[in-house]
């Protein structure tokens, strides 16, 4: 996490694979340093593949940012449990996150590249979604 907490906007990504998922995070990483919040959850709770409600809300905590979050999913399932988990947020909150259709390894890399520079939510998420145009 970044000791700014709130100053730019937070990744999560949220893959089928806990590989995956950590993978992509270490490449965001990489490439902005520690000045995004960023959080990933992977597998379905159990050390399977599949994605879990609870560890997407525990990620959206881990990365909040008051400028907003950020949610890339790798597949349909991934999609569906993100929306669940946004829907349990409590409204304020919900309004603050963003789920992207975006490919997720490059997407949250240049989701996050845009984060850095102080980029609102609406404009991270337009610049990833332009590489699914």
């Amino acid at each position: 996490m970044t000791p700014a907490r709130g100053a730019n906007v937070g990744i999560v990504i949220v893959s089928h694979s806990p590989l995956v998922a950590q993978g992509a995070a270490d490449m965001v990483r990489q490439m902005v340093g520690g000045c995004v919040p960023l959080a990933w959850t992977g597998g379905n709770g159990e050390g399977g593949l599949g994605t879990h409600v609870n560890g997407i809300l525990v990620a959206i905590e881990a990365a909040w940012s008051e400028a907003g979050v950020a949610i890339f999913v790798d597949l349909g399932g991934a999609e569906t449990n993100s929306e669940m988990a946004v829907e349990m947020l409590e409204p304020a909150r919900a309004a603050k996150v963003a789920i992207c259709n975006a490919p997720l390894v490059e997407g949250a890399v240049v989701a996050a590249a845009e984060a850095s520079g102080g980029s609102s939510l609406a404009r991270v998420v337009a610049t990833a979604e332009e590489l699914s145009a």
